[in-house]
């Protein structure tokens, strides 16, 4: 059994640009968001996977991710999956030995910068860098799956 144990954080400011990795496009869509769990289509490059994760609140969480063919992906994100699609750019930073992911967010969710912090334990230790604002790890809002059912960019700002 994959266990995910994931910190999210808001960024502030565009600092981290400096560090960052070359931007990869993700392409990510829902067919199933129910209580419990979710299952996801991503697409990134000439790459694609299946992705079913609980959905509970907190850290850590069940994955498992599988390769799949991307002519199929393709096909289930635009006839099976629920709108909008998840469109962000990835970029990884390196911050005292640790890859930051961080997700620029485009579409319906354009405005809201996320950076993810995967750990091998719930205890793990490390340092914030200067741009990692508020620790939203534990806000269901910013969870991917929920970005497609509610947009940021329909939050009351």
């Amino acid at each position: 059994m994959g266990v995910e144990i994931e910190r999210k954080f808001l960024v502030i400011g565009d600092s981290w640009r400096a560090a960052a990795s070359p931007g990869m496009r993700y392409r990510q869509g829902y067919l199933s968001t129910g209580p419990g769990n979710s299952v996801r289509v991503r697409v990134c490059g000439d790459n694609a996977w299946l992705n079913i994760k609980s959905a509970v609140a907190g850290i850590a969480r069940h994955e498992y991710e599988y390769r799949i063919p991307p002519a199929d992906a393709h096909a289930i994100l635009e006839e099976l999956c629920v709108k909008p699609l998840i469109e962000k750019t990835r970029f990884i930073v390196e911050h005292d030995d640790l890859a930051w992911e961080i997700d620029v967010f485009e579409g319906d969710n354009s405005g809201l910068v996320v950076a993810e912090l995967e750990l091998d334990s719930a205890g793990d230790t490390f340092t914030l860098p200067a741009w990692a604002g508020e620790d939203v790890s534990g806000d269901v809002r910013y969870y991917n799956h929920r970005l497609v059912e509610h947009p940021y960019s329909m939050w009351a700002k």
